[in-house]
Order: structure tokens, then sequence, then C-alpha cells
């Protein structure tokens, strides 16, 4: 398999400018591709949409959970430091 001539953001690009209004024509020229190219990539991007989405609520249910353990340790540190201050207070 050759070098890919394009990367995945400028691919992206390229189909945002058909979303933005300009036809597959005109897009396919200006970038020389031809428009099978084209329809692939979109067919790709749009199939890959749903991996995302699948990715991104996997990473934001780890987020809240990574949140909570951080709470909970910080509710712990703050205890331990009161009973360490009051202690303290104790001793003098």
């Amino acid at each position: 398999m050759g070098k890919r001539k394009y990367d995945d953001d400028q691919i992206t690009g390229i189909l945002k400018e058909h979303q933005a209004g300009v036809t597959v024509a005109d897009v396919c020229l200006k970038h020389g591709i031809s428009e099978p190219t084209f329809y692939r990539w979109q067919s790709l991007q749009s199939g890959n949409a749903g991996v995302h989405a699948k990715r991104m609520r996997a990473l934001e249910e780890e987020n809240q959970k990574l949140k909570k353990l951080l709470a909970e340790s910080m509710l712990s540190a703050a205890t331990l430091s009161e009973m360490l201050a009051k202690t303290t207070k104790g001793r003098h």
C-alpha cells in the first residue's frame, strides 16, 4: 500500500467543505480526488461516529469515577488533618 496523500485531519476538512454547501464535484476537483474516494471517505467517517460516541461515553464514565475517588480522598485527608490538629492542640 502506498503513502497516503491526505491525513485524517485533511480528509475531515475536505468532508466539512461539502457539508458547508460546496458540491461533491467541486470539492473533488479542488483537491484532486475522485468522487468514489470522496464517498468512501464519507462512509468511513460516518461509520466512526458511533465508535467515537461510545468512546466519549466511556471516558465520561471514567471521569465521573475518578472525580468521586478524588473527592473521597480529599475528604479523608481533611478529616485526618482535623484529627491531627485536635491531637496536637491537646499536647501543648
